[in-house]
């Protein structure tokens, strides 16, 4: 349904623990930053300055058309977009293909680098895991294209079908709350996870659609997958591990992180994300969500450099977790 069909609401149901029947929020956690603190950061904090261009040497990757048997491989596409393959399938996360992660198309973040794999070469898509709403994750002219060309399902959290649904054939949408799982072929399934976040398009939409990382099972192994969260004291790892196991691989966020007063909430560090790493028992881990937009004030490649400082102290060799650049591809080894 459309927002205005539900009075205003993306999502109508009963309340829960973390809805209250109009809005979705982090039991136990911390609410997202306000406007005072919004603008408190854009005008008082100065950003560091980035690069027009960041071009990466991977650029122009043509994946295979499929993988199957024990083999996985991660292909990044730029920031939180990557393709999955294992099992047979091609999945792709929070697809932006657009040159901006906005709502208009003449300001706004701006990629440095193009798109790690071109559209065109881009492999047949099974499904689409849509983890939120925010522009950076949530680009409704890249879903309109893969719905007109491969007609996949988009798998997506509670609310979200409201905003999508001019760009994707409602029938093709499949939404879930936490913990709800949803098969998608081939013996593999996809399980809402709880994670620390939240979600808007627009002033007056906060939290009305639900935030949520993945458990995505495959005959290849488990992968635990991260669009966006704060670290929430390890809660989102540890109890992913407790309900799951340890995955093959894990996909964690890594960028968009300072000032940290305003953005420890809701986007962790690479401190945390090893922490993460090693709460949940991972193999291997590629790191995202750095290196094309420039969304907060750390330099470009300082998530990559502070995520290799924090595996040396913590003694876990650089080659366990990796910060892809656009169109690198990782062959996730054997668990």
């Amino acid at each position: 349904m459309t927002k205005d069909s539900k009075g205003g609401r993306y999502h109508s149901g009963p309340p829960s623990d973390h809805f209250d029947g109009t809005r979705f929020f982090n039991p136990s956690g911390k609410p997202p930053a306000g406007l005072t603190d919004l603008l408190r950061w854009k005008f008082r904090e100065k950003p560091a300055e980035w690069p027009r261009s960041f071009p990466s040497p991977h650029h122009g990757a043509r994946p295979q058309a499929r993988i199957g048997g024990p083999s996985m491989r991660i292909t990044m596409v730029g920031h939180a977009t990557m393709l999955i393959q294992a099992g047979g399938l091609n999945l792709l996360t929070d697809p932006v293909w657009s040159d901006r992660a906005s709502p208009v198309t003449f300001v706004g973040p701006k990629r440095v680098n193009p798109p790690g794999i071109a559209f065109e070469d881009l492999p047949r898509i099974d499904a689409v895991l849509l983890t939120h709403n925010h522009y950076d994750h949530c680009d409704l002219a890249t879903l309109k294209r893969l719905s007109d060309r491969d007609n996949p399902r988009v798998i997506t959290p509670l609310g979200n079908d409201a905003i999508i649904a001019g760009s994707v054939r409602p029938d093709r949408i499949a939404t879930g709350d936490w913990h709800d799982t949803i098969a998608v072929g081939n013996e593999a399934s996809v399980t809402f996870e709880p994670c620390h976040h939240w979600s808007a398009r627009g002033m007056g939409d906060r939290r009305m659609a639900l935030w949520a990382a993945f458990a995505i099972r495959t005959p290849a192994g488990l992968i635990h997958h991260i669009g966006d969260t704060g670290f929430h004291d390890g809660r989102p790892y540890a109890d992913f591990a407790a309900r799951h196991g340890a995955p093959r691989l894990s996909i964690l966020p890594i960028g968009a992180y300072e000032p940290r007063w305003f953005m420890k909430h809701q986007h962790q560090d690479p401190d945390e994300a090893v922490e993460g790493f090693r709460l949940s028992g991972s193999t291997h881990a590629v790191g995202h969500h750095w290196g094309t937009f420039q969304l907060t004030n750390e330099p470009i490649t300082e998530p990559r450099d502070r995520l290799h400082a924090a595996l040396d102290r913590n003694g876990i060799a650089r080659e366990r977790f990796r910060a892809l650049l656009p169109g690198e591809a990782f062959d996730v080894p054997p668990a």
